[in-house]
């Protein structure tokens, strides 16, 4: 039976798996389809045995059936362990608990791209989302970045997808902001980047499935009715 409650400690890439029993370090094998020994993260207990002292980073929870398991994220206080496992290997060994894989896969980071586009009046377009995390209300046209893509590159090809608007970017640095929105831990970075545009809403081709409407606002107005962090921070430094 899975513990309730396991740490996973990461260093640089590296984290430690142990057996059922508690032992370890060990190593998965991508590829591997079946094993008789199921590898998973230590519990607390387990790590005190080891000598291992970490500092915890937070928490998140995860439901496999009707089970709960808390995951306490953490770094350990030692030189980095070349004999643990690469966090990447794990992904591909069936070997590793769904447990290990699911917390190391809601660890990566998911990039979101977007841009304030500023009219020589100083105002700011936003768009009515229809779908995704916030269907109904006004955001910065952007998204989810492919793979691959720069984030530059990654907002004008949003911007030119949802609004049919080709733009430029000015000439400035993006506004980085990171969150965590959530217990199961998934890590937002959002870059945000500036252009200008003169042009009249009447002039945008919207993509109806993803906007349904388009508007310019003061940037007073446009921060006040935005309901994601990623561009109120952004927002923030326009004000």
């Amino acid at each position: 039976m899975h513990p309730l409650t396991v740490v996973y400690l990461e260093h640089d890439g590296k984290v430690l798996l142990v057996d059922g029993a508690g032992d370890g370090p060990l190593k998965p094998e991508p590829g591997r389809l079946e094993s008789d020994r199921l590898l998973r993260f230590p519990t607390h207990d387990e790590t005190q045995t080891m000598g291992i002292v970490y500092t915890e980073k937070g928490r998140i929870r995860l439901m496999f059936g009707n089970t709960e398991v808390e995951v306490v994220k953490a770094y350990p206080d030692l030189d980095w362990p070349k004999n643990w496992a690469w966090k990447d290997a794990c992904i591909a060994d069936n070997a590793v608990h769904p447990v290990a894989r699911e917390a190391i896969y809601r660890s990566l980071h998911r990039l979101v791209s977007k841009v304030m586009i500023q009219n020589r009046s100083g105002k700011v377009l936003m768009a009515r989302v229809e779908r995704g995390h916030f269907r109904g209300f006004w955001t910065l046209p952007g998204g989810y970045m492919d793979h691959n893509e720069h984030p530059a590159s990654g907002c004008i090809r949003e911007t030119q997808e949802e609004l049919g608007l080709s733009i430029e970017l000015d000439d400035a640095e993006p506004v980085i902001t990171q969150r965590v929105f959530n217990e199961e831990g998934v890590s937002f970075v959002s870059l945000t980047y500036r252009a200008t545009w003169d042009g009249t809403v009447d002039e945008l081709t919207l993509q109806t499935e993803e906007i349904s409407e388009a508007k310019w606002f003061p940037v007073n107005e446009a921060y006040a009715c935005a309901v994601s962090e990623f561009d109120r921070e952004a927002l923030r430094t326009l004000l």
